[in-house]
């Protein structure tokens, strides 16, 4: 069965990521379609901003950081992208991250669960989109897009949902098991 890394995308101060990505984590665990999952932090990544000197598509990393930074998405089957809107579009340490990388990211599938104001971050998924599939990844059409976030977090930033999001959650989940089946035998080329 394949692996699912889900991202947290922000890193700043009081982020609300976090939870809604342990709540992804605890569906996608009931979901069955995993064997494994690994939530990936990008506050915990720490990556710099990119200070590679070669081109990623050449994997030729100098870095220690990039390389165990290869080594985790590259060990992924599926993507699961966590991510805040700011003014409309998705957050800058998202886009590094990925940028630090080339193949690893290919012919993989992602599922986006964007939260945000009234948009619920869907700006946000609009504008990774083209970023994605230029690196050949497949974003899937469910996706979780949660409105006036705060909402659903308590005292203590513990989300809880709705029903209508985990309907989302799980009809995202489906659709990124699916197409992770129908991806493989190109990234086994």
């Amino acid at each position: 069965m394949p692996k699912l890394g889900i991202i947290v995308a922000s890193t700043r101060p009081g982020r609300v990521g976090l939870p809604v990505a342990q709540w992804v984590e605890k569906e996608a665990g009931a979901h069955a379609g995993f064997d494994e999952i690994d939530l990936i932090d990008l506050a915990e990544v720490g990556l710099p901003f990119m200070d590679e000197p070669n081109h990623p598509r050449l994997g030729q990393y100098t870095h220690q950081h990039t390389r165990d930074w290869s080594a985790r998405v590259a060990a992924c089957d599926a993507f699961v992208f966590v991510m805040p809107e700011y003014n409309s579009g998705f957050n800058a340490e998202l886009k590094n991250a990925i940028d630090f990388l080339h193949s690893e990211w290919l012919y993989k599938p992602v599922g986006l669960t964007t939260y945000g104001g009234v948009s619920a971050g869907t700006r946000a998924a609009q504008m990774i989109k083209q970023v994605v599939t230029t690196l050949k990844m497949t974003p899937v059409f469910e996706a979780v897009s949660i409105p006036f976030v705060q909402q659903f977090l308590d005292d203590e930033a513990v989300f809880t949902p709705n029903e209508l999001l985990e309907g989302a959650v799980k009809t995202m989940l489906d659709e990124l098991v699916r197409t992770e089946a129908a991806l493989r035998p190109l990234r086994a080329a």
